[in-house]
């Protein structure tokens, strides 16, 4: 009636709890409960009390007369329908028109030449793709950037005073993905202060 769901009863209902208090609270939705009893009592009385004038005024025998002159209009309409049907059906039922012999065998030709393209579509991106499935794994250029640490050793023979000055610059390099243009210009600058310093 109030489209009201069982969330917002109980949200009104712990309002209520709480401004009316739990001693008068029962009484309370008591009184509630008879007003709405008397309301949908009262509805249906007047509902009743319009059919029942209705059916005084002769409304239900109107209602009826219309009905009966409609009846004609609808098994009229019933005919058409059947006669739809049925020629609805025979067009389905004869399906495709049939193709000449040398047509048909055209067709069935058209057919199997794009039934053996497709298939050879089908092939050639499965072969690509396998292809482009391979060459995925690249964990091997890492061991490379693995072995420019092995050539740092020959720097760290310098006094510890300089040796913990530069392990700081090249510790911050290998941190970083080195691109195979930044290794190279990196490896030939430590082995060329190696040499400046050896």
């Amino acid at each position: 009636m109030f489209d009201l769901g069982w969330t917002e009863l109980m949200v009104i209902g712990v309002v209520a709890l709480i401004v009316v208090g739990p001693k008068d609270l029962p009484g309370m939705f008591r009184t509630v409960g008879q007003f709405v009893g008397k309301a949908k009592g009262m509805a249906r009385d007047f509902s009743r009390a319009m059919n029942d004038a209705a059916d005084e005024a002769g409304v239900s025998d109107v209602q009826k007369t219309i009905k009966a002159a409609t009846r004609p209009l609808n098994t009229a309409m019933d005919e058409v329908k059947k006669s739809t049907d049925s020629f609805t059906k025979q067009t389905m039922e004869s399906g495709k028109p049939k193709l000449d012999p040398a047509r048909q065998e055209k067709a069935d030709k058209i057919a199997q030449k794009s039934a053996e393209v497709a298939t050879a579509r089908k092939a050639e991106e499965a072969k690509a793709a396998e292809a482009a499935a391979k060459p995925a794994p690249k964990p091997a250029a890492k061991p490379a950037a693995a072995k420019k640490p092995a050539a740092k050793p020959a720097a760290a023979k310098k006094p510890a005073a300089k040796a913990a000055k530069a392990p700081a610059k090249p510790a911050a390099k290998p941190a970083k993905k080195p691109t195979s243009t930044a290794a190279t210009k990196a490896a030939s600058k430590t082995t060329a202060k190696a040499k400046d310093k050896a």
